[in-house]
């Protein structure tokens, strides 16, 4: 099959990429900095040549929008907010031209459209949506707006014979540099591996297998289109997630960390607190009433294999 990935050139998009070529497909990534081979030049914004590739491909995988890690700033969230729906726009006008359009279009979204909430977990049934929280800084249901305007360009998209899915992820956990877990793990052997503003805050993630192994499972059922989360069903407390971490990398101590203490962090970093005290409580309800089994649902024995991977790789 071939398959088309708008802003692939991302820890995710590398996952990915590797995953499906490996098995024999055929994978052209649009960027706006074409650097190799199978890598297409666009800009996120405009039709041009490059939506020849998405005429007559199977897949559509939007990954494409400014990274959220950085600091929440008003411009940054801007770019966050402008990068992510004119992109989506302009997948769908694509699609919507092709004389042969993609049986499938897979959008990228985020559980960071669910409420910040520690009493139930959030599946794409009953999750509720969040934006109106009390007690939490402004600026998060600004995030929450982002992903709401991200799917609503993928449902508004006029794709009569395109199936359209919007991926829900969690944080992708993978043993690449720069990734999400690598930037854990470096926190976690500088001894900041500890419970951050107490550490109750849920943690909603998922390996990097069982994402790409989700995605093939949505390429192979005709049935299901919408919201789907992309998350381990075992999101544990902050706390007990570095906990696992800490144990799977044979590191003793963590040192906890106030919330002032985590911004201070954050600042540090170029990041934001946001990424480290919302708590992201959620499930995969979708996925596992359609029959999908995760190799890896519980994070302590994920985190064992993560980091076995990652030392291999370091020996090799």
């Amino acid at each position: 099959m071939k398959f088309v990935m708008p802003g692939g050139t991302g820890q995710v998009g590398t996952v990915l990429k590797r995953a499906l070529s490996a098995a024999g497909h055929d994978v052209v990534v649009l960027s706006r900095h074409p650097a190799g081979p199978g890598e297409v030049q666009w800009d996120g914004a405009t039709q041009g040549p490059w939506a020849a590739e998405i005429d007559g491909c199977d897949v559509v995988v939007n990954l494409a929008g400014r990274s959220v890690n950085c600091r929440y700033t008003p411009a940054n969230l801007r770019q966050m907010m402008e990068s992510r729906v004119h992109s989506a726009r302009v997948v769908g006008e694509a699609v919507a031209a092709a004389g042969k359009p993609p049986r499938l279009w897979l959008q990228m979204s985020t559980a960071t459209v669910y409420a910040h909430r520690f009493d139930a977990a959030n599946d794409e049934a009953t999750g509720v949506v969040g934006g109106t929280e009390p007690d939490v800084p402004g600026y998060w249901g600004y995030s929450v707006d982002i992903a709401k305007a991200w799917e609503r360009e993928l449902e508004s998209a006029d794709t009569p014979h395109t199936r359209k899915v919007a991926l829900r992820a969690a944080m992708v956990m993978s043993p690449d540099r720069k990734g999400v877990f690598d930037v854990l793990l470096r926190l976690a052997r500088l001894g900041l591996g500890g419970p951050v503003a107490g550490g109750a805050q849920y943690v909603s993630w998922i390996h990097d297998r069982d994402f790409v192994r989700a995605v093939e499972f949505l390429v192979a059922r005709d049935d299901i289109e919408g919201p789907v989360n992309l998350a381990a069903p075992g999101p544990l407390p902050q706390r007990a997630f570095m906990r696992a971490l800490r144990a799977a990398s044979g590191i003793p101590v963590g040192l906890p960390a106030t919330r002032r203490m985590a911004e201070l962090g954050a600042f540090v970093l170029r990041s934001d607190t946001e990424l480290l005290l919302k708590s992201r409580r959620v499930v995969p309800g979708r996925l596992l009433e359609a029959g999908f089994a995760f190799e890896h649902p519980e994070w302590p024995q994920a985190a064992d294999d993560l980091v076995r991977r990652l030392r291999g790789r370091a020996v090799g």
